[in-house]
């Protein structure tokens, strides 16, 4: 987190140093603050280090910080691209993104209610601005102004439940309150249920979950598109790890009580993200959409609290990330300030005019889907068999059948691209060769998560037992 802190402040000095017309490589100063942030997560594997009892270096803290560098890494390289078509200021859009990765790191090495508020907070305005980067954009301004709007009353809704908390427990470190909640278990007070349920709200809105996910479509649309993949992969995977380290383990003794409510909400999302889903034509909003049902299947795995959900959750988490960003990052390399390349109808043909972006699009989407061979279809597999196991087999039935109803909006696409006579996609900008590499790299990885998961499901396993 240090280090990616250092690179966006870096970024920033840079951007402030640099002569009118120079072009400063703001960019590899930010991948050189990931590359080190790596190292260090590495170099900390297995010793669970200690900053003042409030940041825990476990091994479940550092695969996410793990899964966090690649969505980094990769976001700068999609991002590249579209800071020339679209005209972004440069030093301030990787500062921002570099200062909200940090943010997300602290997030999900944090042992205090405080802590993971305060890191939520750095992400979100990082965030938030980001979204609205894009000044002279209508669209981009107003899903911004309902990202910030919302997320200040989730904020409210999480700073209250920490009050709550520490009003019960006296304390905000979540050592502590799990011993105190696991005393009061057998008849937790109202207040503790309230607190309780007060944070639920918070992470609710940060996973995009049903009924807090209203600010999804309009952020995704909006955002410059690298932006959106940021956003949409990096967020969800440092919230869910906050969202996994407070309630599968502090909040673990009231598990009967909250398990209710996330059981409900991850079946509204499952439900809510697909069926809505299928009436878009804008390729944007069905991805926000698709980002919605697939929060509904981790929440799936958070409910079943067993051993094989929790590092299905992990598995889950990473493979979304690079499947995700691959298919925003398809559109991002398509992206001019004259045409947001968003619609269905501007993928038609995309085989005849650019084949490798239309097969690497493929191959996301159908990962996205849950076909095999790619890692889509391992990390679902695991989720649904862990729910299965926890004998939550309503669930499991639902998300079948809702990742069913997904697939037809995903071969909509597929469908354009081969299937459809040549359109505006015969004049679609050439691929800058960091960028496309970038995504070959994910398409890489997405094969492997499906062709090989063993090692990566093990050390996700390993990885999430630190804090059990």
């Amino acid at each position: 987190m240090a280090c990616v802190a250092a690179a966006g402040v870096a970024a920033m000095v840079a951007e402030a140093l640099r002569a009118p017309g120079e072009r400063m490589p703001i960019g590899p100063l930010g991948a050189i603050g990931l590359a080190g942030a790596a190292a260090a997560s590495l170099g900390l594997w297995n010793h669970n280090a200690t900053s003042f009892s409030l940041v825990v270096a476990d091994n479940f803290g550092l695969f996410i910080t793990l899964v966090l560098v690649v969505v980094g890494i990769l976001s700068l390289a999609l991002s590249a691209p579209g800071i020339e078509r679209l005209g972004l200021p440069r030093g301030e859009y990787y500062a921002l993104m570099l200062f909200a990765l940090a943010g997300m790191m602290l997030m999900a090495t944090a042992t205090d209610l405080l802590l993971i508020f305060l890191a939520l907070e750095v992400l979100s305005l990082a965030v938030y601005v980001l979204t609205g980067i894009r000044r002279d954009s209508p669209a981009a301004v107003e899903g911004a102004l309902k990202y910030f709007i919302l997320g200040a009353f989730s904020s409210a809704f999480f700073l209250y439940g920490i009050a709550f908390t520490y009003g019960l427990t006296g304390t905000t470190r979540l050592d502590r309150i799990g011993t105190l909640m696991a005393g009061q278990a057998m008849s937790p007070a109202p207040l503790q249920l309230v607190a309780v349920g007060l944070l639920l709200v918070g992470f609710a809105f940060k996973v995009s979950a049903i009924p807090f996910h209203m600010w999804t479509p309009d952020a995704y649309e909006g955002a410059p598109t690298a932006v959106t993949a940021f956003m949409s992969t990096g967020v969800k995977a440092a919230a869910f790890a906050a969202f996994a380290r407070v309630f599968l383990s502090t909040f673990e003794p009231l598990h009967p009580y909250w398990r209710p409510l996330v059981w409900t909400i991850a079946l509204a999302t499952m439900v809510g993200g697909a069926v809505v889903g299928i009436a878009q034509t804008n390729v944007k909003r069905m991805l926000a959409y698709s980002s919605i049902a697939h929060a509904g299947y981790l929440l799936v795995a958070l409910v079943s609290a067993n051993d094989l959900g929790k590092g299905a959750m992990l598995f889950y988490l990473l493979t979304y990330a690079v499947t995700n960003l691959g298919a925003f990052g398809v559109i991002a390399l398509l992206e001019t300030a004259e045409r947001p390349f968003d619609q269905m109808s501007d993928y038609a043909g995309l085989w005849t005019a650019r084949p490798a972006l239309a097969a690497l699009m493929t191959m996301f989407l159908l990962s996205l889907g849950g076909f095999p061979p790619f890692g889509g279809f391992v990390a679902k597999w695991y989720v649904f068999s862990a729910a299965v196991k926890a004998g939550e087999t309503t669930l499991a039935i639902v998300g079948v059948l809702t990742s069913v109803v997904a697939v037809f909006f995903y071969l909509r696409v597929v469908v354009m691209m081969y299937m459809t006579p040549a359109g505006r996609s015969s004049d679609a900008p050439a691929v800058p060769a960091i960028a496309g590499a970038a995504l070959v790299a994910s398409a890489l990885a997405v094969l492997y998560l499906g062709l090989l998961p063993a090692r990566v499901l093990d050390w996700a396993a390993a990885s999430i037992s630190t804090i059990f």
